[in-house]
């Protein structure tokens, strides 16, 4: 059974910095895709930046510069290093893995429970 464990949210002021972290576990063999997408109340959720097993990475308009995804395949954690933070970046963020091979051989998607970013003007 793989579960998804995000960290790293809460409160900053506008200009300051997070980093979010997203651990899987269980019965792993590999991940293809990581991600962060993001979603406030009456939206829909959206991909903030992703990154493939082999490193490529793709970002948001509104978050290029500013964010930053990295991913440790030995310990199957995406990053999302958040500076130069605005209000616009206020949301629920939430991890996502998908490909995830389990060592039965079943290729499954998965989400994180999601972690609160604020960030007060």
């Amino acid at each position: 059974q793989v579960q998804l464990v995000e960290s790293g949210g809460g409160l900053v002021q506008a200009g300051g910095s997070l980093r979010l972290s997203c651990a899987a576990s269980g019965s792993i063999f590999s991940i293809d895709a990581m991600g962060w997408y993001r979603q406030t109340p009456g939206k829909q959720r959206e991909l903030v930046a992703d990154i493939t097993s082999g490193g490529s990475t793709n970002y948001a308009d509104s978050v290029k510069g500013r964010f930053t995804i990295s991913r440790d395949n030995a310990k199957n954690t995406v990053y999302l290093q958040m500076n130069s933070l605005n209000p616009e970046d206020t949301a629920v963020y939430y991890c996502n893995m998908d490909g995830v091979v389990t060592t039965t051989g079943g290729v499954y998607l998965y989400w994180g429970q999601g972690t609160q970013v604020t960030v007060s003007s």
